[in-house]
């Protein structure tokens, strides 16, 4: 049994494919540029390239909505140069859901038959977050085929598509808490491609840029994933009690866990904070004083407590469980900067594909087909004795 896993991040995208019939140390793992880098890197070109702004090529930009960040500011870049930027409908909510505002940054927005109908000299590039396709060619190069897949996982982070007026990183918060309400687990947070909440614009597109999968697609927020895989670390999975802490590109989120329900969460920004400003969080999540207001009113998302008692540091041979990509915040520890003993997860011996981790194990919660499989193998009962050169494809 084979299934696809997609953490799509801001830097890279991780990729990981699970074989039941392989130890989870041998899967096939590939780390390669985000999507939203690979659209950066070619808005980049066009800019460079040569000539003056009235005869360099028009850009149409169609597709999906994806994430934004990197590509957001290149695309906006190369408007303000006086390149002619187009853009359908769908591919502007990268930018922003509001249209309006987006033709206020001097995009066109063209319907899908007038894109059709743009001269040929344009440059057309799609957008979207999840190339299926893409993936297998690459795959294909190294003689691994994808026809045979039983599921298909991805994360990607989704704002959600707040009404107008409505502060986004309010709008995520509303919808964590609704989702923690409703299902007090971290897979709460994964869903089938039919039964993504329509607020949730980003995820909804990656199911819609993914729509003739030969199996089943699970989507999923990447935070979450993160957590729910560094968990599959074996010293992390030892703990009743943890914190664990994903320090993204983007966004840093940490969730308290007990041991059968999340205890409290907060996600800030990371280029907001710093070291002795996580500490701070950190410890208010801990013993419970932590309000939304202190991480709202600082430019993050907010804060929400399930529980008011105290979760006691000095436990364990560490205090904080530490993941994702810019955890080297937390590495000035080696000068003694920092007030609580951290923990590098390392689930199946790899930090990059946490997120993956927490991917295969949501989609075993929702799938009861690969379930048996996938859990056996998290837990290193199936697999054990077979080398990659004795599989055949």
């Amino acid at each position: 049994m084979k299934i696809l896993t997609v953490d799509i991040g801001t830097g890279t995208q991780d990729i990981f494919l699970y074989d039941s019939r392989l130890d989870i140390e041998n899967g096939f793992k590939l780390i390669l540029p985000s999507p939203t880098m690979m659209i950066h890197r070619r808005m980049k070109q066009a800019l460079s390239s040569s000539g003056t702004m009235h005869t360099r090529t028009p850009i149409l930009l169609t597709g999906h909505q994806m994430g934004g960040g990197p590509s957001a500011w290149a695309i906006e870049e190369a408007a303000r140069a006086g390149i002619l930027v187009y853009m359908t409908p769908n591919a502007a909510t990268t930018i922003n859901d509001e249209l309006n505002k987006v033709e206020e940054l001097g995009i066109k927005i063209v319907s899908e038959d007038e894109a059709k109908g743009l001269r040929s000299n344009v440059e057309r590039l799609e957008l979207k977050d999840f190339d299926f396709e893409l993936i297998a060619k690459t795959f294909s190069q190294f003689g691994v085929t994808l026809n045979d897949l039983e599921a298909i996982a991805v994360a990607a982070f989704d704002h959600g598509n707040a009404p107008a007026g409505v502060s986004d990183r309010q709008f995520r918060f509303d919808y964590l808490d609704q989702r923690i309400r409703t299902k007090n687990s971290l897979s709460a947070f994964a869903y089938l491609s039919n039964d993504i909440p329509k607020i949730m614009t980003r995820l909804r597109s990656v199911a819609d840029s993914a729509s003739e999968l030969p199996c089943p697609l699970v989507v999923m927020d990447t935070a979450p994933a993160a957590v729910l895989g560094a968990g599959f670390d074996p010293v992390v999975a030892k703990g009743k009690q943890k914190i664990i802490c994903n320090i993204g590109n983007f966004h840093t989120l940490a969730f308290r866990l007990g041991e059968k329900e999340i205890e409290g969460v907060f996600e800030h920004h990371t280029g907001e904070i710093n070291l002795v400003k996580l500490e701070s969080l950190l410890r208010r999540l801990a013993d419970g004083s932590l309000k939304h207001e202190d991480v709202f009113n600082d430019m993050g998302h907010g804060a929400l407590m399930y529980s008011q008692e105290r979760f006691e540091f000095g436990k364990h041979d560490f205090d904080v469980v530490v993941t994702g990509p810019r955890r080297s915040m937390y590495k000035t520890t080696v000068h003694g900067q920092s007030s609580l003993k951290p923990y590098f997860a390392t689930p199946y011996g790899d930090m990059m594909i946490a997120g993956c981790f927490g991917l295969l194990a949501a989609t075993a919660e929702i799938l009861p087909n690969v379930a048996e499989a996938v859990q056996g193998s998290m837990r290193g009962e199936l697999g054990r004795g077979v080398a990659p050169w004795d599989v055949k494809e």
